[in-house]
């Protein structure tokens, strides 16, 4: 899959708001109420990113999690990393309703 531009990515960051572009991937925070309900969230995104073999850095600091995507074989980010970032986003609004 073939990395994309500076600009194809801040295009398509407009579709996902919180995500941002920084060290060579784009990423995003979140924050849950209670330590345990960031750790069910990684747990979901986990199953997420296995089943689409393309996984992405997660960064837990206590309440916050930290997700990071970027292909790394390809050398910086690709359509894989957003497609990845919409399921995350996809799995965050499901947690709340």
């Amino acid at each position: 899959m073939a990395k994309l531009s500076a600009e194809q990515i801040k295009e398509k960051l407009k579709a996902l708001p919180g995500w941002e572009y920084k060290d060579n991937a784009i990423s995003k925070l979140f924050r849950f109420k209670e330590f345990l309900h960031g750790i069910e969230f990684v747990q979901k995104v986990a199953e997420i990113a296995e089943a689409a073999d393309h996984h992405p850095d997660i960064h837990i600091n206590y309440t916050r999690i930290t997700f990071s995507c970027s292909t790394h074989d390809a050398g910086g980010v690709t359509d894989k990393d957003f497609k990845l970032a919409e399921n995350i986003e996809i799995a965050y609004a499901d947690r709340e309703a």
